[in-house]
């Protein structure tokens, strides 16, 4: 299915500058029904896109929890990616040039007001799930601290209500990465691959745990190996994956959005911030996530009114909030059983 896209009007940011003659790509499965309650809105995270049945497969599309027969999914791309939505390789108008690495600074919250100036263009006045992991949590609080009306229901998995000094400082050091590549200073296309190839193996290891790669990434006992190790070769791996359908302005650009995330920024702090949510609420953290560890979560519970709190056990670290959907799944049967008391 293809992105449409929604031209925004000039965008105040949050930085004090204007982001002009933007626009963001978004995607939709399944139909409204009469009474417009059908909305369930998924905010993605780091390198994803708009397209939410690609890439949370056993979550969303047919058969799915989320499926379209029975729910009105929208998914919007973020402004700083290279999936549609205005990112750091498309022209400023003003110049007619790509920004490349001079792209604006784009917080959580300029994030969200792409969002919320999308919704009102489609006319949704109710959306009875929001819905997202790791970035995709952090603006789906975002949007639900500034909106406590608009969500019937929020889920958030594997995310935090301010990002950490150690979530900040792996995406510093992945920077570092690609910025220690001369090809980004240049500022062209495919400029910083090799350093976005060393930022993604950096990343994996706050992404996965050590009983992740201690069961899949150990050279057999026969093996006699000084090199390759079969480790090194799935880093690689990883890292040209990512080459191949990523860029490395965007991912400063987003990761510096990350780090921005502060709910409690000019609200009182970070506990008055989260007591502002109306909507019912389901925090699930991962028993193995190092980058968003379950203390982020349990602050999350505590402060969000009526919250319901839940643990997936997973080996998978971060990304089990991409790879555990059949778990993902019990819990929201739980969230939304009628038994539930907000």
């Amino acid at each position: 299915m293809s992105n449409k896209l929604f031209q925004l009007p000039d965008l105040q940011l949050e930085s004090g500058e204007t982001l002009t003659g933007a626009h963001v790509a978004y995607q939709t499965f399944g139909q409204l029904n009469e009474d417009r309650d059908n909305v369930v809105w998924v905010c993605h995270a780091l390198t994803a896109n708009a397209d939410v049945p690609a890439w949370w497969p056993g979550l969303v599309g047919s058969g799915c929890y989320y499926d379209p027969a029975d729910w009105f999914i929208v998914c919007a791309n973020v402004l700083g990616s290279c999936y549609g939505s205005t990112g750091p390789l498309d022209a400023d108008p003003a110049t007619g040039q790509a920004r490349f690495q001079h792209f604006p600074l784009l917080t959580i919250r300029d994030l969200v007001t792409a969002h919320e100036l999308l919704r009102q263009d489609l006319e949704l006045m109710d959306i009875h799930t929001l819905i997202g992991g790791s970035l995709g949590g952090q603006q789906a609080l975002e949007w639900a601290v500034q909106r406590p009306d608009l969500f019937d229901h929020l889920v958030v998995i594997a995310t935090n209500a301010r990002h950490s000094a150690w979530g900040i400082a792996f995406n510093e050091a992945q920077r570092l990465a690609i910025e220690a590549d001369p090809t980004y200073a240049a500022g062209q296309p495919g400029g910083g691959d090799d350093g976005l190839r060393a930022a993604r193996a950096i990343a994996l290891l706050s992404y996965r745990s050590y009983p992740a790669y201690a069961e899949t990434q150990t050279d057999s006992d026969g093996d006699e190996l000084l090199r390759e190790h079969r480790a090194s070769t799935y880093q690689r791996y990883q890292g040209d994956k990512l080459v191949s359908r990523f860029d490395a302005y965007s991912y400063v650009s987003l990761s510096r959005s990350m780090d921005t995330h502060n709910l409690g920024r000019n609200r009182g702090g970070v506990p008055a911030a989260l007591a502002r949510i109306g909507a019912r609420t389901l925090v699930l953290g991962i028993t193995s996530d190092v980058l968003f560890p379950l203390s982020e979560q349990r602050e999350l519970a505590a402060h969000i009114p009526g919250a319901m709190y839940a643990e997936l056990d997973s080996r998978y670290g971060h990304d089990g909030f991409l790879l555990e959907t059949a778990a993902i799944t019990h819990f929201l049967e739980l969230f939304y059983a009628p038994t539930f008391v907000h």
